[in-house]
């Protein structure tokens, strides 16, 4: 017990920490531009999924990995648009349409896995590019500090820059306006000249480029191949955590942190002598508990909100 306490208060539990979030953050971001736009996106797992096999296809038939970039976001722009035209177009039900996705994911990406390698497990046999590995200057040389700020993948710097790009986009533009109108009350926002099915296109497309950013980092990253399942809940998390953090960067950058912690905590007390799927369930658990008391203090806001009306009256 005492070398796994040493493990987590040390700068190697934070370097790893800082890595499991990257995934959860980008989509719970993607999630929180859908959520001010009154959209629910539960197709969040099966972007993830889908981006993660282009980015590694794409890359290894394109030939670099600028073409695994291209090939995994134009695969999560595509999917987004199809969800868009189904939910705005046809007026499907949202948690109808995005568990169309994840379950198509889930099927489609062993599907062409197996095409094109013949295997249904992993893509080890296909050239994997990955992103580079950033290390800071100057940063790098500080004791402790270096070893948990810098070293880490490009992509990981990219999901923390994208919580202030997303504060930015909401709170100082106007199309971020827009968008947060839109989630109070479209009615109104189409009464003032807003173009609701316009503006919540735009809004499910940069939630599919964040979500696909976040599904490449799982095999261009984290890994470097795609193996059958991999995103494992981080899509269903991620939602979880954009809910949490009421649908606000900073909010969903706390709520990451909050459940990657303990999917790192998963990771270390792999070390002790405890069954695997014990450890495994952790994060879930965790998002179980998180979610639970969301909603217990959502509740009790909403009561307090509505016995000071009726004083008021």
């Amino acid at each position: 017990m005492s070398t796994v306490l040493a493990n987590i208060f040390s700068a190697e539990f934070v370097y790893m920490w800082i890595r499991v979030v990257t995934p959860i953050l980008l989509a719970s971001l993607g999630g929180c531009i859908c959520n001010q736009a009154g959209v629910v996106n539960l197709g969040l797992e099966g972007i993830m999924l889908l981006s993660a096999l282009a980015g590694v296809i794409g890359g290894a038939y394109g030939g670099g990995l600028l073409a695994g970039v291209a090939c995994g976001l134009g695969v999560a722009l595509l999917v987004s648009l199809i969800f868009a035209y189904f939910h705005l177009n046809m007026e499907a039900d949202a948690t109808l349409c995005g568990t169309a996705i994840n379950t198509f994911a889930a099927g489609a990406t062993v599907m062409a896995l197996f095409t094109l390698t013949g295997e249904k497990g992993t893509s080890s046999s296909l050239l994997s590019f990955s992103f580079p590995t950033i290390n800071i200057p100057l940063i790098d040389r500080i004791p402790i500090l270096g070893s948990i700020v810098s070293g880490h993948n490009f992509v990981t710097y990219v999901a923390f820059l994208a919580v202030f790009l997303t504060w930015f986009l909401f709170y100082r533009t106007p199309l971020g306006l827009r968008i947060r109108s839109i989630g109070e009350n479209p009615d109104a926002a189409a009464s003032v000249g807003v173009n609701v099915r316009r503006t919540r296109y735009v809004a499910i497309l940069l939630c599919g480029l964040l979500t696909g950013m976040g599904g490449m980092y799982m095999s261009m990253g984290y890994l470097s191949m795609f193996t059958r399942g991999m995103v494992a809940g981080r899509g269903f998390i991620a939602l979880a955590a954009a809910a949490m953090g009421q649908s606000t960067p900073i909010g969903a950058l706390l709520s990451s942190m909050l459940f990657a912690f303990f999917e790192s905590i998963s990771n270390t007390l792999q070390l002790l002598a405890l069954p695997s799927q014990f450890i495994r369930m952790l994060p879930y658990v965790a998002t179980i508990l998180g979610l639970t008391i969301y909603s217990i203090q959502k509740k009790n806001k909403a009561y307090a909100r509505a016995q000071a009306a009726v004083q008021e009256k």
